[in-house]
């Protein structure tokens, strides 16, 4: 293939004129680089993390502390050995429309947009502050920055380039995707991620 089709497969595939700041709820699927296990194994239908693993889930939980737009919750997200589900809210300010609350549903204002799943990439000039791109660019860099610092390998990398994302409009879909995540570790060894699955 040429430098031309490579260039193309970067490309952004987000959906054209969906706003990714506003308030809605977000499927992501991110993977590591070239679908390395890195953080942890899956025993007996059960994720046992690495010490890479923890720092995952350590800085997925953290991003919702320092990003008043997020909020993420236990029963929706998951360390995999090569990749990570979850789910991200982002949210209005307090008291205004479409606020997401401990439920975790979006209010009957909140309009949460098209649906699509599709590999998602910054634009040319960075993430947008406050958007989904935002959230995972910190995310991502937070963890590479640490898992780096423990292997003594700076500047490898931990993740792939791309992510996937769906947009999650009602409840059903958000149930369906809530049992999709907790029950992944169950199903392991038919995961399209597992290297060395039974597909």
């Amino acid at each position: 293939m040429g430098a031309a089709f490579e260039k193309h497969q970067r490309r952004s595939i987000r959906l054209a004129g969906y706003d990714y700041a506003q308030a809605g709820a977000y499927f992501m699927t991110i993977c590591t680089h070239e679908r390395e296990c890195l953080f942890g194994e899956v025993v007996e239908g059960e994720m046992r993390l690495s010490e890479y693993g923890a720092i995952v889930r350590e800085e997925w939980f953290r991003s919702a502390v320092i990003r008043a737009e997020i909020e993420l919750f236990d029963d929706e997200f998951v360390v995999m050995p090569n990749h990570i589900h979850g789910i991200v809210w982002i949210v209005d300010s307090v008291g205004a429309t479409g606020h997401v609350g401990a439920t975790g549903h979006v209010g009957a204002t909140g309009h949460v947009g098209a649906t699509g799943r599709s590999p998602l990439h910054n634009t040319p000039h960075g993430p947008a502050p406050r958007s989904l791109s935002s959230f995972v660019a910190g995310f991502k860099s937070a963890v590479t920055k640490r898992i780096n610092e423990q292997r003594g390998t700076p500047g490898a990398p931990v993740w792939q380039r791309n992510y996937y994302e769906h947009i999650i409009r009602n409840d059903e879909s958000l149930n369906r995707i809530r049992a999709y995540i907790m029950t992944n570790p169950i199903n392991w060894d038919g995961d399209k991620e597992n290297p060395y699955g039974k597909r």
